[in-house]
């Protein structure tokens, strides 16, 4: 694999691969686009089947942290980081600061978090060596675990999106079919079944699934059939690039709104979405909570400010479908484009030199 030539395609300012014997790690860190800040973005440990897997998984999340970021209106850039291995089977104490160290080299350039296998005691040992690191346990004064304020904000998004495509924001007896089972689709089934809406559930571990049954009255749905449910919302949950040539014409929602990333395997298929007429809401722009989470803890945390930035998602939502209406271009691309708007605007914005820059001015001096 030509890593520069897919660097390039990506656009990408950085990539670092980090080993470690000792650990057993195997890591890849991706920033992407530093134009309004430090790029923030989470750490995911998946058993990738392999390297160039791992490699191009990183580099489209990442892109999307840049997009995500910029959307929510914070000023970090996008980056993203994976760990090869099982996070069922492979974690260690050694594995988690070996690759804090790893994050520490780059000196505040890639600020790392909570994602896809891993938890708020897995950021706790990155934490031993580097504070380049949020969502951390709350006794370091850290907002912790995540996963109920992602859900939050995905909770507010798709009520947005249904105030769009049925005349309220009300999810009570909508049909919600959720693809995934984890932690943040925990917390968001949670919010939908206290509003009365009715859930068919699918996922990996067939123990995840029993808990939704149990807790929320969910139905349970083979896995690949959850794509022909007779739902009003389809939510992915779990791993990205599920809508697809061989999925799209099989779903019968007219709202897709979920937390997973990546949900579109190619560009194009956001543009069909639109064609078919589905209330598209793009990943990063209905995830964003999490980020917006922790991007707190870098003004001190405070939960209840959080909270009112993540309500946000909400508005940037309907922010968006005026977008796709007044322009006729897909969700996606309405994202797409207030996204790079703000990249540009900002951009520019900080072409002036300040005062405090000028220790890069020392960088050339000599004895």
């Amino acid at each position: 694999m030509r890593v520069l030539e897919t660097m390039h395609s990506f656009d990408h300012e950085q990539v670092v691969f980090c080993q470690d014997k000792t650990a057993g790690l195997k890591a890849i860190i991706a920033i992407h686009d530093t134009t309004l800040g430090p790029a923030l973005g989470g750490l995911r440990m998946w058993p990738y089947a392999s390297e160039e897997e791992a490699l191009i998984d990183v580099l489209r999340l990442s892109r999307g942290m840049t997009y995500k970021n910029a959307v929510a209106g914070l000023n970090l850039g996008g980056g993203k980081a994976v760990i090869i291995g099982d996070p069922r089977k492979d974690k260690s104490e050694a594995l988690f600061r070996a690759f804090g160290r790893c994050v520490e080299s780059l000196g505040g350039r890639y600020i790392t978090a909570e994602d896809v296998g891993t938890t708020v005691q897995d950021m706790d040992m990155i934490h031993e060596e580097t504070n380049y690191v949020t969502g951390i346990s709350p006794a370091f004064g850290s907002s912790g675990n995540p996963s109920p304020v992602t859900a939050y904000g995905v909770y507010q998004g798709m009520r947005a999106a249904a105030q769009k495509a049925f005349g309220s924001p009300s999810l009570k007896d909508k049909r919600v079919a959720m693809q995934g089972c984890g932690s943040v689709a925990y917390h968001l089934a949670r919010h939908l079944h206290e509003e009365g809406a009715e859930l068919y559930v699918t996922d990996l571990y067939e123990d995840n699934v029993e808990r939704f049954v149990r807790e929320f009255g969910a139905k349970p749905v083979a896995r690949d059939a959850i794509y022909d449910v007779d739902a009003d919302i389809f939510s992915p949950n779990a791993l990205g690039g599920i809508l697809n040539d061989d999925t799209l014409s099989r779903l019968k929602v007219k709202v897709i709104a979920g937390p997973a990333n990546n949900q579109l395997q190619e560009d194009r298929h956001g543009d069909i979405l639109y064609e078919k007429g589905i209330l598209y809401v793009p990943d990063f722009v209905i995830n964003a909570g999490g980020v917006i989470n922790v991007a707190d803890e870098l003004e001190g945390y405070n939960r209840e400010r959080a909270l009112k930035k993540v309500e946000r998602i909400y508005d940037n939502v309907l922010i968006i479908m005026e977008i796709a209406e007044r322009e006729h271009i897909s969700h996606a691309a309405a994202a797409n484009r207030l996204a790079e708007e703000r990249i540009r605007t900002i951009g520019r914005v900080r072409k002036t030199f300040l005062p405090q820059e000028k220790n890069m001015l020392n960088l050339g001096k000599r004895g």
